[in-house]
């Protein structure tokens, strides 16, 4: 199972910020979509998410086209999406944040439970199940957005700056988070500004440069690549 993207354009007054752009997705792995500012990455993802309207080209899910589908008729199908900003419910607990999403399903009222205690288990989160939105750090607050996400059981799961506002060991918690849904069978595609903590993680990445894709390939190819040390990454990068 898949998600493909071929000839993704996307114009905006006149002006192609993102040019004919190909990339696969496939359960099982984690895949990085990066680039430097303006490179067309975020638009991209967005078209993936279902957020932004291709101008041309076309996306599917299992070969399956998706491209004119709005994002909840993609969640339905299997595909889950963590925004960059944060999105629980600051004036619910934790354990009702998750009950929200799972009551939408038609599960039965011992399906909900279960899956509910599953998933507090699963991501460490049981002790902070009565703790409000509001008083989660930036690391549990990504935590329990990531759990919320899967209590639709998706195939794959979009994540737009996972890193961000969160401190440094956050960031390797939600690396291992990240790696657990990859061995779960989950299909990743992050987009994020920070580089290093991403390639750590992926399978592969595309870089993005001027809207087009300026290379792919696994993280070590990627790190060592001229054209993404010319234009991203810089010569003293490593990883």
């Amino acid at each position: 199972m898949s998600i493909v993207a071929t000839g993704l354009v996307k114009e905006y007054n006149k002006q192609r910020v993102v040019n004919e752009v190909d990339l696969t997705v496939e359960r099982g792995e984690v895949v990085g979509l990066l680039g430097p500012n303006g490179a067309g990455k975020t638009t991209t993802f967005y078209m993936v998410v279902g957020i932004v309207k291709p101008n041309n080209g076309r996306i599917f899910l299992d070969g399956k086209e998706i491209t004119n589908l709005p994002v909840f008729q993609r969640a339905r199908r299997g595909i889950g999406y963590l925004s960059q900003e944060p999105s629980v419910f600051r004036k619910m607990t934790v354990q009702n944040n998750i009950l929200a999403i799972l009551q939408a399903r038609k599960l039965s009222r011992e399906e909900i439970r279960q899956k509910l205690e599953e998933l507090l288990e699963e991501f460490d989160i049981a002790h902070l199940r009565n703790r409000m939105g509001y008083q989660l750090s930036g690391g549990e607050r990504r935590r329990v957005e990531i759990a919320r996400s899967l209590a639709t059981d998706p195939s794959f799961i979009l994540l737009d700056e996972p890193f961000a506002g969160v401190d440094p060991i956050a960031v390797s918690d939600i690396q291992n988070i990240i790696t657990y849904l990859k061995e779960r069978g989950l299909g990743v595609l992050i987009t994020d500004h920070s580089v290093r903590e991403t390639l750590s993680i992926t399978d592969k990445a595309y870089i993005m440069h001027e809207g087009k894709i300026l290379l792919s390939g696994s993280s070590d190819e990627v790190a060592n690549n001229e054209l993404a040390r010319k234009f991203y990454l810089g010569e003293r990068f490593s990883m």
